[in-house]
């Protein structure tokens, strides 16, 4: 019985990225030292890594740190999140995915009414608090700290209740053969996502495409719209059998190198978000001056 049991906890491991020792007792109907001990016995055959309340996959490729994604390719991720915006009416419900181009999709939405967003990242949580007329919704769960976002079995299960007109989802990246993803642990949160809406955005911009990561997350028949950059030349964008919207990055919504010195650099990742929109430093310091 010990090993069959061991036998589907690792499947539900690679199918959902993590498992809880509260929902296996409670699927298994054993006490929490039997789940523990099936666990310990799991990760010294080397095919999971325990987490605190629970177990995820091992040998997983690092994640970019927050900080360094934020900062890469800027002005083509805020072109596509005015896409984005452009594309989702006032009053719309949202569910919207963790990342640092979807971070921009919430700063793109400011002037947007009416909304119900509901998100599992963190930052984007907090840039959504600090605007006016938007009812925001947060899952709970264990923080991945490289990226922000909530991980739990029971957010997962209220996404699941939910019905919104939008999921925006980020990728980690784009082949023909789908949208993988690099943190197995947020699969299922992801899959979650899109099953829930009635209409699936996908935000990557064209440094995304042509590789695969770790974990599929979705066929391009589960996306209604992929918003990119015109890095991705229209040869390339019209081999993928979905439709794909490029647009033209500003070379003005670049931040400039000088914009922000150590001595200004943020504490925490979250930071920036946390701070009022309008006590925000300007990214060019001049700019404040004239």
């Amino acid at each position: 019985m010990g090993k069959q049991r061991r036998e589907e906890i690792l499947r539900r491991v690679q199918r959902q990225g993590f498992v809880s020792v509260s929902q296996l007792v409670r699927d298994y109907q054993v006490d929490s030292s039997t789940i523990r001990r099936d666990l310990a016995t799991m990760e010294r055959l080397g095919v999971i890594v325990r987490s605190h309340g629970g177990a995820t996959l091992p040998a997983e490729p690092a994640e970019i740190p927050y900080h360094v994604k934020i900062g890469k390719n800027v002005a083509q991720k805020r072109a596509i999140a005015r896409a984005v915006a452009e594309t989702v009416p006032h009053g719309s419900s949202l569910l919207i995915d963790s990342g640092s181009t979807t971070l921009e999709v919430a700063q793109a939405l400011r002037n947007h009414r009416e909304m119900t967003v509901i998100t599992n990242d963190l930052r984007v949580a907090a840039e959504i608090a600090n605007q006016g007329d938007v009812r925001l919704i947060v899952p709970g769960g264990e923080v991945l700290p490289a990226v922000y976002s909530l991980v739990s079995e029971r957010a997962v299960d209220l996404i699941k209740d939910f019905h919104v007109d939008y999921a925006v989802l980020g990728a980690d990246a784009v082949a023909p053969q789908g949208i993988t993803n690099t943190n197995s642990n947020e699969v299922s949160m992801k899959r979650a996502m899109l099953r829930a809406a009635d209409t699936v955005l996908v935000v990557a911009d064209s440094s995304k495409f042509g590789h695969t990561a770790l974990v599929r997350i979705a066929s391009f028949d589960d996306v209604d719209l992929i918003v990119t950059d015109d890095g991705l030349d229209e040869e390339s964008a019209a081999a993928y059998p979905v439709r794909i919207r490029r647009v033209h990055p500003d070379p003005a919504l670049q931040p400039p190198v000088t914009a922000l010195m150590p001595e200004q650099a943020p504490r925490t990742a979250l930071e920036p978000a946390l701070v009022p929109i309008g006590d925000r430093v300007a990214p060019n310091p001049t700019a404040a001056t004239e």
